[in-house]
């Protein structure tokens, strides 16, 4: 009786952890990012397997690699200027 009121309220307790976090964004209000592409070199954002995203003041920005992030991070405004 014991283990089955205890896996009672696991599961109970996990399910409400679950539905808190349904619906939560990492995007924190931040504008979506509007292209199919990266911003830095215009490839498919799944080209390099799965994209890499960040938020620049306000706007989510993508890229297909880490590469690009960081040449993103180095100069900001060179590739603003696509979105």
């Amino acid at each position: 009786m014991k283990t089955n009121t205890l896996i009672l309220l696991a599961t109970l307790l996990l399910s409400l952890g679950l539905v808190s976090c349904a619906g939560t964004s990492t995007l924190g209000g931040a504008k979506p990012y509007p292209l199919k592409v990266c911003l830095v070199t215009g490839n498919d954002l799944d080209s390099m397997g799965g994209p890499v995203s960040t938020v620049y003041n306000g706007q989510e920005i993508k890229f297909c690699c880490k590469p690009c992030l960081k040449k993103f991070e180095a100069n900001p405004a060179k590739y603003l200027s696509k979105l």
